[in-house]
């Protein structure tokens, strides 16, 4: 017994375009998403290369960043401050929101982004300013030296 191949026949086809609109609709939001992620990042502030640099086990509970330029001056929250001492008053507002949400300043870690440029000194006396606001986690970030 023998089967014919019909050639005639309805041919199944797929519509392609709900599959290619939602690839697209998805490849936009994560454009979307990762400038949000990057959201700590400044691109004023270049920072140092370190063989030691590793990424963070674990998202922080309550990161407060700061950056801090070549010239001395303090970014925070997208507005760079001419001075250190300016920093303060926002230093101060954090405090007030842990403490708004119940939380202790154990829960916060100050992530210091200092330029590569930026003097040692100055980094100490942002540390030092915010010890005397009671900030007691500090985290200093590297940019990771792959090397050649």
């Amino acid at each position: 017994m023998r089967f014919r191949h019909r050639r005639d026949g309805p041919k199944a086809e797929m519509d392609m375009t709900p599959m290619i609109d939602m690839a697209f609709q998805l490849i936009a939001f994560f454009m979307f998403a990762i400038s949000f992620s990057q959201n700590e990042q400044d691109e004023r502030v270049m920072l140092p290369d370190s063989v030691l640099a590793k990424p963070a086990n674990q998202p922080l509970k309550h990161p407060v960043t700061l950056h801090l330029t070549r010239t001395g001056n303090v970014i925070y929250g997208g507005q760079e401050l001419p001075a250190l001492e300016r920093l303060r008053p926002y230093l101060v507002n954090e405090r007030m929101v842990l403490q708004g949400r119940n939380r202790t300043m154990e829960d916060a870690t100050v992530v210091i982004r200092a330029d590569r440029l930026a003097r040692a000194g100055v980094v100490q006396k942002l540390i030092q300013m915010c010890q005397e606001e009671k900030f007691e986690k500090f985290a200093l970030r590297a940019q990771e030296d792959i090397g050649p």
